[in-house]
């Protein structure tokens, strides 16, 4: 259902991605261009995301084709995994970056209105990066008929990983992604705000400045800083000066101990380190354990068989001490330029649900 009144004029607003799931969105990997021979490996991480994330919350899953789904529910019956927790859809995808390619979700607690929409922003591969990867520009129309939500056309391009809110009006980002000609370059920063605004309900952004080396989405927020908590954010921070990210990681962090809230309050900044270079010297690739997500009693984490991943593991276990943290080692997965943050996509539940 296609609506064209603003989410905000309807009390919506994109919740803060603790706050209680219906459900997780994935797409089974396949392309051959973006895995290569990491494909198995990367189908082996996907698989035990499914199975912890199915014991807190629906699963939905794209597959390819029929031979995938086949393939997949055996793969989901040997681990015990039951098919109603784990519903496959067979809808033909270009590859498995879901947090950008699928929707952003929105709730209201407003009566007259669905509980429940969805923003439909516009996918250009970062930039028109990757032309086989367009056609998952219409996941969300998808998405959005399956469920029978409401569907929101914003008309400008905007990531889901390139965004990270609070879910009380205060919104991450940087500038080398939303500010960068690439994607909307008729927008001015004031403009991107009021529509952060209008559709998400943000009322503060909060503006970063550069991602980390390797990153081909020109620097999503979701590899460098993450809300924890309303007041709380965690900032990746490398120690060695001579690395390539020190400067511009340092200075996010510096920008972070200066920022205020929608309220005008300070933020509680926490360090989080970085795993040091991950893949060949001369094609680095973007890991980071900020490419977390969070889900209902879980949070998964990616790691790299590096000594700071018992260092990320304990500060964010302190800092989500009601849920599980748990590490799956994610090497394969960031040969695909991203990690378990960047493949998923929360559909939060109804305020009525997270009320009881």
């Amino acid at each position: 259902m296609l609506t064209t009144n603003l989410p905000v004029h309807s009390g919506y607003r994109m919740p803060a991605e603790w706050e209680l799931h219906t459900a997780t969105w994935l797409a089974w990997p396949h392309n051959p261009i973006t895995w290569g021979e990491q494909l198995g490996a990367v189908e082996d991480i996907f698989l035990r995301m499914a199975v912890a994330l199915q014991a807190q919350e629906l699963v939905h899953c794209l597959v390819h084709d029929r031979a995938t789904a086949d393939r997949v529910r055996q793969r989901l019956d040997r681990q015990g995994v039951r098919p109603e927790r784990v519903l496959l859809h067979e809808w033909p995808t270009a590859d498995a970056w879901m947090r950008d390619s699928g929707p952003i979700f929105v709730t209201t607690t407003t009566t007259t209105v669905p509980p429940v929409a969805l923003c439909d922003w516009q996918f250009n591969a970062w930039g028109n990066k990757y032309a086989d990867l367009l056609t998952d520009n219409g996941l969300p129309q998808r998405i959005a008929a399956s469920l029978g939500f409401p569907r929101f056309t914003p008309g400008i391009v905007l990531e889901g990983g390139s965004i990270d809110v609070n879910g009380r009006g205060s919104c991450l980002t940087t500038e080398q992604c939303l500010l960068n000609p690439n994607r909307n370059p008729h927008l001015q920063r004031t403009e991107i705000e009021a529509y952060l605004h209008d559709y998400l309900g943000v009322r503060q952004v909060i503006w970063l400045g550069e991602g980390i080396a390797g990153d081909d989405t020109d620097g999503h927020i979701d590899d460098i800083a993450r809300f924890v908590n309303p007041t709380t954010v965690v900032c990746v921070v490398e120690d060695d000066p001579r690395d390539v990210n020190y400067v511009p990681l340092q200075d996010n962090y510096q920008r972070l101990l200066r920022a205020r809230d929608q309220d005008g309050q300070p933020l509680q900044v926490v360090p989080l380190p970085m795993p040091g270079p991950v893949g060949p010297a001369e094609a680095r690739l973007p890991a980071s354990y900020a490419n977390f997500y969070i889900a209902n009693g879980v949070v998964l984490v990616p790691i790299f068989e590096h000594p700071n991943d018992q260092k990320a593991l304990a500060l964010l276990q302190a800092l989500f001490p009601e849920r599980q943290v748990l590490g799956v080692p994610c090497e394969p997965l960031v040969w695909g330029l991203g990690a378990m943050h960047c493949v998923t996509q929360q559909q939060p539940a109804p305020a009525s649900a997270r009320a009881g």
